[in-house]
C-alpha cells in the first residue's frame, strides 16, 4: 500500500506572517493539530499546537505572535508514492505522528497522519486503538 492510497488530501497552510491566533483558530476549525507553512510557493516549517503552547504560550507570547518565531522551521516530508510501512519507520526513527506528503515534482499533495496509517491496518489490534484514538470529534476534541 502507498501513501497516496491513505493520507489525507485537504491541507490547509498558513505563512510565517499569519499569526498564532490564526493558526490556533484554523486547527481548530479543522480539528487538526498540524498546519504546514508556506512560503513563495515552498514549505518552510510546521506549527503544531505543541509549538503555540510550548514555544508561545508557555514562554508568555501573545495571541499576535508571528508564527515564524515559534514555528518548527525545516520540514520531514514524504513522497505520495512510497511505500506505508516504510514511512511508517521513518516516521518513528524520527519521532513525528504526522508528516506533509509531496509528489515527486515537490507539490504538496497531503498530509499523512499515525492516524491515517492505523486506518489501513484494520486488523492490527494497535492499530484499531490508535485509529479510534484519532477520530476527530472525540472527548478531547480541539474544536469548539
Amino acid at each position: 500500500m502507498r501513501v497516496f492510497d491513505v493520507m489525507t488530501p485537504v491541507v490547509q497552510l498558513c505563512t510565517p506572517e499569519d499569526t498564532v491566533r490564526d493558526a490556533a483558530e484554523a486547527m481548530a476549525e479543522l480539528d487538526v493539530g498540524l498546519l504546514p507553512v508556506a512560503e513563495d510557493n515552498c514549505l518552510v516549517g510546521m506549527i503544531s499546537d505543541r509549538d503555540i503552547a510550548v514555544r508561545a504560550v508557555g514562554k508568555g507570547c501573545g495571541p499576535d505572535t508571528k508564527i515564524r518565531d515559534v514555528m518548527t522551521p525545516g520540514v520531514k516530508y514524504c513522497f505520495d508514492d512510497q511505500d506505508i510501512e516504510s514511512v511508517s519507520w521513518n516516521m518513528g526513527d524520527i519521532q513525528v505522528r504526522r508528516l506533509p506528503v509531496l509528489s515527486r515534482q515537490k507539490r504538496l499533495v497531503g498530509i499523512i497522519s499515525l492516524g491515517d496509517i492505523a486506518r489501513s491496518r484494520a486488523g492490527d489490534v494497535t492499530a484499531a486503538s490508535l485509529h479510534q484514538i484519532s477520530q476527530p470529534g472525540g472527548q478531547h476534541t480541539q474544536a469548539g
